[in-house]
């Protein structure tokens, strides 16, 4: 049981983690895959190849790896990866930025494995560059006369 769910783990950074140019985007996209109600991770590929229980494991335990990756980033790298990630959505980033202020999404990006004090961390970097992002579009679009 222990050695699908590390093959299910390598399979899943090679295949597809690897191609998240983003860790942000990675901590997206796996978060994605967790069944709200369940907690559960579900990747139908993942499972069909291994098992549905190895594919969770595996997909949980990667969750955890790409946030505690990213809390140990610097915080102007944390930044970066937070506006490679938010530039490659190709939306309106003022709107991105206004509703993830009033609605929080990123919330929901937190693995169920992170310890409390992860998760404040998580959250007050977050929110602080998130600050910081909307200040500076506020003092470009205030520097071009708008």
């Amino acid at each position: 049981m222990g050695e699908g769910n590390e093959r299910a783990r390598q399979d899943l950074w090679k295949r597809t983690l690897a191609q998240v140019p983003t860790t942000f985007g990675r901590i997206a996209y796996l978060a994605s895959l967790r069944d709200p109600d369940t907690g559960r991770y579900e990747h139908f590929g993942l499972a069909q190849v291994y098992s549905e229980e190895d594919a969770n494991r595996a997909l949980g335990q990667s969750h955890q790896q790409a946030f505690s990756e990213w809390l140990k980033f610097p915080l102007e790298r944390q930044k970066q990866d937070l506006e490679e990630y938010l530039g490659a959505l190709g939306k309106d980033r003022r709107r991105v930025l206004d509703t993830w202020g009033r609605l929080a999404p990123y919330r929901n990006l937190l693995p169920s494995s992170a310890t409390e004090a992860e998760q404040e961390l998580f959250i007050a970097d977050l929110e602080l560059i998130l600050d910081l992002l909307r200040g500076e579009i506020g003092s470009s679009s205030q520097s071009r006369g708008a």
